[in-house]
């Protein structure tokens, strides 16, 4: 009896296979595209939960500077200078300020974001990009635990609450998109089971395919900013200080507030 020799396994083929090799061209412009997206989503969540603290501190600074007007016949008629509407809409503009101005220090770097997954010999055309060199999880972590600056420490941990509270609101506009819309056909406790059971997969399937990279990204790009622009322990706690002081109260609002993980499983 003869063998035969071996022969390579044919690639699959059809119209599937070669839309998902045609749309796998595009990863390097919409993995980017949606990692920027869900910090801005989990960013705009936690900014939502702000809005009331900052219409407190907005009535706090206005009640003090009635006080401080109000001690003086000449300057008592300004008491009444700023109205609540007044003051609704300085906080909403100081919410959305502070939302755009996390979204900078925390969701640009993920435009950043590149990746190598097949070798030059399945797409040709990968040899003409560069390949991505950048260092490892354990080799970052590794260097945060050495050599620690503030935006090593503060950045990705910043990310990875906003990257939950954008998970968290999308995985509750399944739930109610699917409840809403199932409640009639299947009855209100399957179609409140089926909901958060999608939610659920949502919510896992976000941050398996985006969350942790999107976290990468930002310990990538505070490891290389560190390694060019620190050098000294001054520079280390005081290189990207302002970024981090914007972006730590956002992302604790975030995880505090935005992002309700129970609320699927009760």
């Amino acid at each position: 009896m003869s063998l035969s020799p071996l022969t390579p396994r044919a690639k699959p083929s059809g119209p599937l296979s070669g839309l998902s090799r045609f749309m796998g061209g595009f990863r390097w412009a919409f993995m980017p595209l949606g990692l920027l997206a869900l910090i801005a989503v989990g960013v705009h969540a936690a900014a939502d939960t702000l809005d009331d603290r900052l219409l407190s501190l907005v009535d706090l600074a206005d009640a003090a500077f009635d006080k401080w007007v109000g001690a003086s016949s000449v300057t008592e008629g300004l008491v009444d200078l700023v109205s609540l509407e007044q003051r609704t809409v300085i906080a909403r503009a100081l919410a959305l300020v502070w939302e755009l101005s996390v979204d900078l220090v925390l969701a640009l770097p993920a435009l950043g974001y590149r990746e190598s997954r097949a070798s030059a010999e399945q797409e040709p055309w990968r040899k003409y990009l560069q390949q991505d060199t950048r260092p490892t999880w354990r080799q970052l972590f590794l260097r945060s635990l050495r050599k620690p600056t503030t935006v090593r420490w503060t950045r990705p941990l910043a990310t990875g609450a906003v990257v939950l509270a954008g998970a968290c609101a999308v995985a509750r506009l399944v739930q109610g998109s699917v409840y809403l819309s199932w409640r009639e056909l299947l009855g209100e406790q399957a179609a409140d089971v089926a909901a958060r059971g999608l939610a659920l997969g949502a919510l896992v399937g976000i941050l398996a395919s985006l969350g942790w990279r999107a976290v990468l990204r930002n310990l990538q790009h505070a490891d290389t900013a560190s390694q060019e622009n620190i050098h000294s322990r001054l520079q280390a706690l005081s290189y990207g200080l302002a970024g981090s002081a914007l972006a730590v109260p956002l992302a604790l609002a975030a995880a505090l507030d935005a992002s309700p993980l129970l609320s699927f499983l009760r």
